[in-house]
């Protein structure tokens, strides 16, 4: 499941996009229940610890530390002997969205999935969640389907994919 917060006010300096470390998951936790209301639990989220596309963008600073303004989640999964990407999860502090932290953390994102061969990318993304469908789209993204009742509360998804 790809989950982008949606749109909200605020603004943030170009951050710095780094793979995610263990001292970043309480922080990452923190947006994505901030962010979701149906927000992954604190052991999924250190389950893709190890993965490449697993990043945090940092941006301002707060005592002395660069704060975590976001995060991407991102695999590859086997596909006819080329592998396709899949963002899983993609989120932004409100305090910081709309000021690029999105788009640095899938710019990166996409290239992480690039190198490690992937053709296309895929994400599931709310139906009503304007905010990143309009993301998605600036990136090339194109709507292929609809999955019907994908979320909890009924809703749909929209499967949204990209060629490499």
């Amino acid at each position: 499941m790809t989950t982008v917060a949606p749109d909200g006010p605020g603004d943030a300096d170009r951050p710095t996009v780094r793979q995610a470390e263990q001292a970043d998951l309480l922080e990452v936790h923190r947006i994505e229940q901030a962010a979701f209301p149906q927000p992954w639990p604190f052991s999924a989220l250190e389950s893709y610890l190890s993965e490449p596309g697993f990043l945090v963008a940092e941006t301002g600073i707060e005592d002395d530390v660069p704060t975590v303004a976001g995060y991407v989640i991102a695999d590859t999964v086997p596909n006819h002997g080329t592998p396709m990407g899949h963002i899983k999860d993609l989120a932004v502090r409100s305090d910081y969205r709309r000021g690029g932290v999105a788009t640095a953390l899938l710019e990166r994102a996409l290239g992480v999935l690039s190198a490690a061969g992937a053709g296309s990318v895929k994400l599931e993304v709310r139906a009503d969640n304007s905010g990143a469908r309009r993301l998605y789209r600036e990136f090339g993204f194109e709507h292929r389907k609809t999955i019907p009742n994908y979320y909890d509360n009924g809703e749909n998804a929209l499967v949204m994919v990209r060629l490499l």
